[in-house]
């Protein structure tokens, strides 16, 4: 039996502000919107073609709304993988994006922090290939 992770969950405090970021300055794909009623959608965007997709989850009560933007406790929770880590760096950057540092180079490879409009912080990460 093969398994994947499929969605996460990110809470957000308005579906159309949140697509506005995600679609439109980190350059995600809008893979669905569909009404659930009762002002719900079920909204999910995706990085790339492969991988996890998030489902941006309108907060629905105080408990949610408070958590919405330190879903990681105010640490990197969110490692957006590239292969091309200048010119997403300087796409993003240009966007609008912000990020917390100047990019640097790691053992493990090219990373940048930057927060989404939220706060949640996230590593933008082109990892050293294995030789």
């Amino acid at each position: 039996m093969a398994q994947h992770l499929a969605l996460l969950s990110l809470l957000v405090r308005d579906y159309d502000e949140a697509l506005a970021f995600y679609v439109g300055k980190m350059g995600f794909s809008l893979v669905e919107d569909s009404e659930l009623g009762g002002g719900k959608r079920w909204v999910v965007v995706a990085p790339g073609a492969v991988g996890t997709r998030f489902l941006l989850a309108k907060a629905g009560d105080e408990r949610q709304a408070a958590a919405i933007g330190g879903q990681g406790g105010g640490r990197v929770w969110l490692f957006l993988h590239t292969d091309a880590f200048e010119a997403d760096h300087a796409r993003l950057s240009a966007a609008g994006v912000r990020f917390l540092e100047e990019p640097r180079h790691e053992a493990y490879g090219s990373v940048a922090v930057f927060e989404d409009l939220y706060g949640n912080r996230w590593d933008l990460l082109q990892p050293k290939t294995k030789a």
